[in-house]
């Protein structure tokens, strides 16, 4: 019979293994976030009889219509959260500011990141959507927690996943040794090990990227686009829209999801996705599993933030795509480049 390894044992034995003098701070607070994993699977699989579809009437920090679901995880992973003493401060892609711990509980060594529910204009439809995470050390000395814990480059965190939920769900993640992936069984309530240490295929399958967009993007990423077209790519299109979704499959068949920067909207020059919330949580996950993710410029990882929902354009997946990627806006897109170049901050790891 094959051994059962819950994700709670799995993380238990990776702290006794290579962490032993951890405090198991950590190890709980993951604890956390697999059972807020297991509450928001609850109420996607009854999202309709709870009546809980649908836009909720208010628009986010990102101009965008929050659905109803949102807003319940949302408020569902804060209210999970705050009372620990595990954490000193969270950012959510929903709210505009900073959440800070209540003054009436205890902080931590944590700060944590999250998109409570990717993909959500996709809720209606029944398509899959997810949850992303990312943790950091933190870095402030007060008694709170300060907005420097959330403005931290993405090669300092210490750990970041995702959770699928569709046909099944899966819970994701890596804390800087591998990357491990746990499917819930419903008939026990637990998350068991289904893909131990995850890697990136070397021989990419299929790519993702919305050619509907082809006319706005500028000249490098329209030939990148055209380049990933070509017979002797041998790669399949998928795109789902749900950009976890997306970065799943590409994680386990290997190939490249981007969406680039383009011009349909001045007022978002550098592209759509969150820097802090989508990009750089996925670039860890990639990138412990032998892949790569980039701006079109470098390592989407040594970014300094400057803004907890800043954008970036995100290329992520085989290195050697994401590359060519690379090499493309170089070679063709030098304007834009600089542009970008003057307002994003590249930083060298330490």
């Amino acid at each position: 019979m094959a051994k059962l390894i819950t994700i709670e044992r799995h993380i238990l034995e990776e702290q006794q293994a290579h962490f032993p003098e951890a405090t198991g701070t950590f190890t709980n607070l993951m604890y956390d976030i697999a059972l807020v994993a297991k509450q928001i699977t609850h109420l996607t699989s009854r999202a309709g009889l709870a009546n809980i579809l649908g836009a909720a009437g208010d628009v986010n920090v990102q101009g965008e219509q929050q659905q109803k679901l949102d807003v319940y995880a949302d408020d569902l992973i804060y209210r999970m959260m705050d009372h620990t003493g595990r954490l000193c401060i969270m950012g959510s892609e929903e709210r505009p500011e900073p959440l800070h711990i209540p003054d009436k509980y205890p902080t931590g060594p944590y700060a944590l990141l999250y998109d409570p529910l990717d993909g959500s204009s996709n809720i209606d439809y029944n398509v899959s959507i997810g949850t992303i995470f990312s943790i950091h050390r933190r870095v402030s000395t007060g008694d709170r927690g300060t907005i420097d814990d959330l403005l931290q480059p993405g090669y300092k965190m210490v750990a970041a996943g995702y959770t699928i939920y569709g046909s099944s769900t899966m819970l994701v993640y890596s804390a800087g040794i591998g990357v491990h992936g746990f499917t819930l069984d419903p008939n026990i309530g637990e998350f068991l090990l289904s893909h131990p240490n995850i890697r990136i295929p070397s021989k990419p399958k299929y790519y993702s990227i919305n050619h509907g967009y082809t006319a706005y993007w500028h000249d490098g990423v329209r030939q990148y686009g055209q380049w990933l077209t070509q017979p002797e790519r041998n790669l399949s299109l998928r795109y789902i829209g749900s950009m976890v979704v997306d970065f799943h499959r590409t994680l386990l068949s290997g190939g490249v999801f981007a969406y680039p920067a383009d011009t349909r909207d001045p007022d978002k020059p550098f592209g759509k996705l969150r820097l802090n919330y989508e990009c750089a949580p996925l670039a860890f996950v990639a990138e412990q599993a032998g892949g790569y993710a980039s701006d079109g410029v470098g390592p989407i990882l040594n970014i300094q933030p400057q803004d907890i929902h800043q954008r970036v354009p995100f290329f992520v997946g085989n290195r050697d795509l994401v590359e060519k990627a690379e090499e493309f806006i170089d070679q063709h897109d030098t304007e834009w480049v600089e542009r970008y170049m003057s307002e994003v901050q590249h930083v060298v790891p330490a």
